[in-house]
């Protein structure tokens, strides 16, 4: 008995999960009345991308009539025709198929042949199949279908054409909520590409690299808006191009943060480019898409540039008042990323965003824009001035230049002691503010950052620790003092191994979108500079204390002074040296930086 009831409740459960399991071999007739896919998601409420289409206004009994889905491409469809007069759907007619390999047909209530769908999921833009009116035909029939884009993208219940029986005065149709849909705004593709002549003259442009041009340049970004028509009726007509395989977008913006900005998305579903608008709701996705208020649509994807135009009113309607109107100042922001199966995901770089506010319908202007928040860009000026200048002479000069000044005194401390002790203290003060500006920017932890801010918080926290515990070093002559020099010579090492490695992960951020490539080598020079002059103080130290100071034996962790030792000429060139050649490398980065 147990077994039959467990067997009995697997099977309950079985049942009631299958109306929602997907079909991509078009099995679905458990949807012939609804036409719901049951996909565990809403059919879109935009309107269809999709045209179907009759080649007659009008039948007899027998006729057949040919019937045609087109538009972008989808990868399932349910197609049914139906008496729209009744208030419970029931299929009329039967139909036969064209192209057996991509269509089947389906028995709906006992009627064979009453529907037709897919055979697969493959990709289809286009499917002809043939309607044979039954013997007793209702006085007008209209056809309906479902398209499913993707699995989470789909429109539900398209109404088609309405076709009327021959002598037959027909009846208006029961009204449903699909039956008169926002007509969907005529696509064209673009006759050549964009150019940004005219820039600043004629139109606003927002450019990236500064001065580019579209027609030219394929790694730009291009951004236009032309103001047209009476002002009664006008419209901004917006261009839009950039390097892409997902999607490219733009957006106008009351600040220069994400969130509740008027989005127009153009994205590439398979070799076609639909042109969306949305509104942006935090730093999520945008999710509610629409084409209603965009006209005049066209565009262009060749060798990996995605190219659209359109246009949209100035001032928005009531079926558009999320859209912003356009006599108001915004910020411009420019995007682009991925796309899978016709969702986009994260942009691939920040965001190109214009330098100040522009009012579009005002006069043009061409406009620059940063991909690097300026918080951001402090934060990098700030971490490459404490540990590529600051905090690698300090630790140079205490490691090499002790018994060099060990007779000179500043302030009545050793001269080398009080310039390590300044150096080190800034570049605590440094990393401590710079540690703070990305918290501050993004306002918590950043996931997507990698490992790049868990060795930052190591790199401060020893920073922090090196000071602290220099409060409490013991006196020179202490014998424990030995075990102070080498653990502060130890966490210093680290924590300047920690830092030059903090800033290689540092120049891949996609916040502060460096030249990779650049800042990388610059990078390698720099620790190979480093890494070289320290091996050749080294050696030179040990040839000197052997060959010709044989007295002086005080070590590198040593403070005894041993007296008055003669300066070493080659170390007096060196320092300046290191120190110049440093501050090159520094600007090469900082140059990098200030220039996103």
């Amino acid at each position: 008995m147990m077994s039959q009831w467990c067997l009995s409740c697997f099977l309950l459960l079985l049942s009631l999960c299958l109306p929602v399991w997907p079909y991509p071999n078009g099995k679905v007739t458990q949807s012939c009345t609804s036409l719901e896919p049951y996909h565990h998601s809403q059919g879109q409420s935009s309107p269809s991308p999709y045209l179907l289409q009759a080649n007659a206004s009008s039948f007899s009994p027998g006729d057949h009539v040919e019937v045609t889905l087109s538009g972008q491409v989808f990868k399932g469809f349910l197609l049914q025709a139906r008496d729209p007069t009744q208030s419970v759907p029931s299929a009329v007619g039967s139909f036969s198929l064209t192209d057996p390999r991509s269509t089947q047909l389906l028995t709906c209530n006992k009627h064979q042949g009453s529907a037709v769908s897919h055979t697969s999921k493959s990709h289809k833009s286009l499917v002809r199949v043939i309607w044979r009116v039954p013997n007793v035909a209702p006085a007008q029939v209209q056809f309906f279908v479902t398209v499913v884009s993707h699995y989470d993208k789909y429109w539900v219940k398209v109404p088609g054409p309405i076709i009327t029986l021959h002598g037959v005065t027909p009846r208006p149709p029961v009204p449903t909520p699909s039956s008169a849909p926002t007509p969907k705004p005529t696509s064209s593709v673009l006759p050549g590409q964009f150019s940004s002549e005219g820039c600043g003259l004629s139109k606003s442009c927002l450019l990236d690299p500064p001065g580019c041009d579209p027609s030219h340049h394929p790694d730009c970004f291009y951004l236009s808006a032309t103001t047209q028509g009476p002002p009664e009726q006008q419209s901004v007509v917006f261009e839009l191009s950039g390097p892409s395989k997902g999607y490219i977008a733009f957006a106008l913006s009351r600040d220069t943060w994400m969130g509740d900005d008027d989005v127009y998305l153009c994205l590439n579903e398979y070799g076609r480019v639909s042109v969306e608008a949305a509104i942006l709701r935090g730093r999520t996705p945008p999710k509610e898409s629409t084409q209603s208020g965009l006209h005049s649509v066209s565009w262009r994807i060749t060798d990996g540039i995605i190219q659209c135009r359109f246009s949209r009113p100035v001032k928005p309607t009531n079926q558009d008042s999320d859209r912003f109107d356009l006599e108001q100042e915004y910020f411009l922001f420019v995007a682009n990323g991925p796309a899978y199966q016709g969702s986009i995901g994260k942009h691939s770089q920040q965001p190109l965003v214009s330098e100040g506010r522009v009012r579009l319908t005002g006069t043009p202007i061409t406009l620059r824009g940063s991909r690097g928040p300026t918080l951001l860009k402090v934060h990098g000026a700030l971490m490459l001035l404490a540990w590529m200048l600051t905090g690698s002479i300090g630790t140079f000069i205490a490691s090499f230049y002790k018994n060099e000044w060990a007779s000179h005194t500043l302030c009545g401390q050793k001269i080398w002691f009080q310039v390590h002790r300044g150096l080190m203290m800034l570049t605590v003060a440094l990393t401590a503010v710079g540690f703070c500006l990305p918290f501050v920017y993004r306002r918590g932890w950043s996931t997507p950052a990698g490992v790049h801010p868990y060795l930052g918080c190591c790199v401060l926290a020893l920073s922090l620790l090196q000071p602290i515990t220099a409060c409490a070093r013991p006196p020179p002559d202490s014998p424990r003092r030995y075990i102070f020099n080498w653990l502060h010579w130890g966490v210093g090492t680290l924590t300047e191994v920690m830092a030059v490695a903090t800033m290689f992960l540092g120049v891949g951020q996609s916040s502060l979108p460096l030249p990779s490539s650049l800042a990388t080598h610059i990078l390698i020079g720099y620790a190979s500079w480093w890494m070289g002059f320290r091996l050749l103080l080294f050696i030179h130290k040990h040839f000197y204390m052997t060959k010709f100071q044989a007295e002086d034996q005080c070590g590198i962790l040593s403070d005894q002074s041993g007296g008055r030792i003669k300066t070493s000429w080659f170390k007096s060139l060196v320092l300046p040296v290191v120190v110049l050649g440093n501050l090159g490398l520094l600007s090469a980065l900082l140059s990098s930086v200030t220039q996103l």
